[in-house]
Protein backbone atom coordinates (compact mmCIF):
# COMPACT_ATOMS: atom_id res chain seq x y z
CA UNK A 1 0.00 0.00 0.00
CA UNK A 2 1.18 3.62 -0.94
CA UNK A 3 2.10 5.54 1.67
CA UNK A 4 1.18 9.86 1.39
CA UNK A 5 3.91 11.63 0.77
CA UNK A 6 4.89 15.22 2.39
CA UNK A 7 4.70 18.23 0.70
CA UNK A 8 5.39 21.88 1.17
CA UNK A 9 3.70 24.71 -0.87
CA UNK A 10 4.39 28.15 -0.58
CA UNK A 11 2.54 31.02 -1.46
CA UNK A 12 2.98 34.75 -1.38
CA UNK A 13 0.05 36.24 0.46
CA UNK A 14 -1.86 35.33 3.43
CA UNK A 15 -4.34 32.31 4.37
CA UNK A 16 -6.00 31.85 7.30
CA UNK A 17 -6.25 28.85 8.86
CA UNK A 18 -9.90 28.35 7.93
CA UNK A 19 -8.42 27.50 4.50
CA UNK A 20 -6.67 24.40 5.64
CA UNK A 21 -10.00 22.09 5.70
CA UNK A 22 -9.93 23.22 1.41
CA UNK A 23 -6.57 22.13 1.43
CA UNK A 24 -7.17 18.57 2.48
CA UNK A 25 -6.54 19.60 6.20
CA UNK A 26 -2.71 20.66 5.73
CA UNK A 27 -1.72 22.45 8.20
CA UNK A 28 -1.06 26.38 7.17
CA UNK A 29 1.66 28.45 8.79
CA UNK A 30 1.81 32.33 8.01
CA UNK A 31 5.19 34.13 7.57
CA UNK A 32 6.02 37.79 7.45
CA UNK A 33 10.01 38.87 5.90
CA UNK A 34 11.42 42.05 7.07
CA UNK A 35 10.08 44.05 4.59
CA UNK A 36 6.33 42.86 5.99
CA UNK A 37 4.91 40.88 3.06
CA UNK A 38 3.49 37.51 4.09
CA UNK A 39 3.52 34.34 2.45
CA UNK A 40 2.03 31.25 3.30
CA UNK A 41 3.07 27.50 3.90
CA UNK A 42 0.59 24.31 3.49
CA UNK A 43 2.48 21.55 5.07
CA UNK A 44 0.81 17.62 4.68
CA UNK A 45 0.39 14.14 2.88
CA UNK A 46 -0.95 14.22 -0.30
CA UNK A 47 -1.84 10.67 -1.32
CA UNK A 48 -0.80 10.80 -5.40
CA UNK A 49 -0.27 13.04 -7.70
CA UNK A 50 -3.36 13.56 -8.88
CA UNK A 51 -4.41 15.01 -5.34
CA UNK A 52 -1.31 17.39 -5.74
CA UNK A 53 -2.10 19.01 -9.12
CA UNK A 54 -5.85 19.13 -7.59
CA UNK A 55 -4.38 21.49 -4.89
CA UNK A 56 -1.98 23.53 -7.31
CA UNK A 57 -5.52 24.19 -9.34
CA UNK A 58 -6.94 26.04 -6.13
CA UNK A 59 -3.83 27.58 -5.46
CA UNK A 60 -4.28 29.10 -9.14
CA UNK A 61 -8.44 29.35 -8.53
CA UNK A 62 -7.28 31.33 -5.50
CA UNK A 63 -4.65 34.02 -7.88
CA UNK A 64 -2.55 32.86 -5.29
CA UNK A 65 1.23 33.05 -6.64
CA UNK A 66 3.30 29.96 -5.96
CA UNK A 67 6.36 30.37 -4.50
CA UNK A 68 7.68 26.74 -3.90
CA UNK A 69 6.68 23.10 -4.09
CA UNK A 70 8.82 20.61 -2.30
CA UNK A 71 8.46 16.99 -1.42
CA UNK A 72 9.32 16.52 2.53
CA UNK A 73 9.50 13.36 2.88
CA UNK A 74 8.77 10.15 0.32
CA UNK A 75 7.79 6.80 0.62
CA UNK A 76 9.52 4.43 3.20
CA UNK A 77 10.32 7.68 5.42
CA UNK A 78 13.13 8.99 3.22
CA UNK A 79 13.48 12.97 2.13
CA UNK A 80 13.96 13.99 -1.27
Amino acid sequence: MNKPIIYRLTVQGRLKESWSAWFNGMTITVEVDSHGSHSTTLTGPVVDQTALHGMLDKVRDLGLQLVLVKRIEGEGGSNS
